[in-house]
């Protein structure tokens, strides 16, 4: 039996100790292998213990781990500021560094903030959201995240933002076509902005290719263009949290790639680290932060921000990503994926949605294929899947898809290096999970059926 623990967490979820991780896996102390099969919490884009990336560490490491930002300018931070810039789209070429997505949304919105302060645009403090969404843990990415699973026992602490319905047109029953129900959705912020008071909202962000909260949503092409105009036409800025979606994860290096849509800021954590260090960044216009340094200097800071050690990570994982093709096989090796989950619902009929692009992907369970009735939310089915899945060595990631309270989708977002004979490891792994699951509870499963 373990000694008792000083740490805590989240819960009390009992798990073993991590000996060693090697490529797309991990193994405990007893020697069991796990497929990390949701990359972490989507986050290790380059898998595990990669030697370059350790190498180009140990060799910053040898020079200096820490210099602090007011002291010091870092060789390392610049080029790594400088290979990010290239990367964004055009006019979004000045980087601020931090340590995680949370960080890196707070910092969005403070630098949003500070540049209508600074051109005379005092009343602008709104920045709408979408719901579901999730844009981090601390308050101000809690007001931007809303709704009660995650928010309603500290918001008394904080000032909530006004939200529009993220663009779930897979759940709607209507005539319109796809195309015009991106629209549709779009007009949503159109209405709130009005609704608002247009003189009061500063900003919309939303995540181009959503994350945990709508299980990897994407919108029809129509809902990214509208969206922009509407920004446009108001005079709100538009920032993309690319937390989950960025570094490569989509098959482009930021999910904006896919539909040509610049936004203002872009926001950057998880794969651009890809679990090496803790490391954020937010990309903002030249014109923007301009504003806000010549009006005295952005009013924020992290001790952390552009750490040395961490930038030299995230620049070698770029580096390495850009060596190796990694983010073509992400684009070709999540091809495959969702055409063989998608495969998968003719075998399992509760397998209701299969969504997302390049290694974002989740699939949805429902009780009846037509409706997309989720299953009973006692089952907790998000939870059981996941503990069923684990038992057998493959990790999955999962949350509550309606609301965060009912309706349950699974992430399926292997790291980037997955090679096709790996994804028929965890193929083989996912099938014999939901095999068991379903006879649990009594579903339906078609044996005869490919498995994909």
């Amino acid at each position: 039996m373990d000694p008792p623990s000083h740490l805590f967490y989240q819960t009390r979820q009992p798990r073993p100790f991590l000996d060693r991780a090697e490529g797309i896996y991990l193994w405990d102390t007893t020697g069991k292998r796990y497929l990390d099969g949701s990359s972490g919490a989507i986050i290790s884009n380059l898998g595990h213990s990669n030697r370059a990336v350790l190498a180009k560490m140990k060799a910053q490491m040898d020079r200096a781990t820490f210099g602090y930002r007011l002291h010091f300018r870092t060789e390392i931070s610049e080029r790594l500021a400088d290979k990010l810039a290239s990367l964004m789209p055009p006019g979004l070429d000045r980087i601020f560094f931090v340590s995680s997505g949370s960080e890196a949304v707070e910092t969005a919105e403070k630098l949003a903030r500070q540049f209508v302060w600074a051109s005379g645009q005092e009343n602008r403090w709104k920045i709408i959201a979408r719901a579901p969404a999730y844009h981090g843990a601390t308050l101000g990415a809690l007001a931007l995240t809303g709704g009660r699973k995650f928010a309603e026992p500290f918001a008394p602490l904080f000032q909530e933002m006004p939200h529009i319905p993220a663009p779930t047109c897979y759940l709607d029953r209507d005539s319109l076509s796809t195309e015009e129900r991106g629209l549709r959705y779009a007009e949503m912020l159109r209405e709130r902005i009005e609704e608002e008071g247009p003189e009061t909202v500063l900003a919309f962000i939303m995540e181009p290719v959503g994350g945990a909260s709508t299980g990897a949503l994407v919108a029809p092409d129509s809902y990214y263009r509208r969206i922009r105009e509407i920004c446009d036409e108001y005079g709100v800025l538009l920032i993309y949290d690319e937390v989950m979606s960025g570094a490569g994860r989509t098959g482009r290096f930021l999910a904006c790639e896919h539909w040509e849509a610049v936004p203002d800021l872009i926001i950057m954590s998880k794969g651009l680290g890809a679990g090496y260090a803790p490391l954020g960044a937010v990309a903002a216009r030249t014109d923007l932060v301009g504003t806000v340094l010549d009006s005295g200097g952005f009013l924020h800071g992290f001790t952390s921000a552009g750490n040395p050690l961490s930038c030299a990570a995230g620049l070698a994982v770029i580096e390495e990503m850009e060596e190796h093709d990694i983010i073509g096989n992400a684009a070709v090796m999540g091809a495959l994926l969702k055409k063989r989950l998608s495969a998968l619902r003719e075998r399992f009929p509760f397998i209701g949605d299969v969504r997302g692009k390049g290694l974002l992907l989740a699939f949805e369970l429902v009780s009846d294929p037509e409706s997309l009735t989720p299953l009973p939310k006692e089952w907790n089915a998000f939870t059981e899947l996941v503990e069923i899945a684990y038992e057998r060595g493959l990790i999955l990631y999962a949350r509550r898809t309606r609301g965060g309270t009912e309706g349950d989708h699974f992430l399926v977002c292997p790291p980037l290096i997955i090679t096709a004979v790996q994804m028929e490891e965890l193929l083989a792994l996912l099938t014999e999970s939901l095999e068991i699951f379903a006879s649990r509870h009594g579903l339906p499963v078609f044996h005869d059926a490919a498995a994909g």
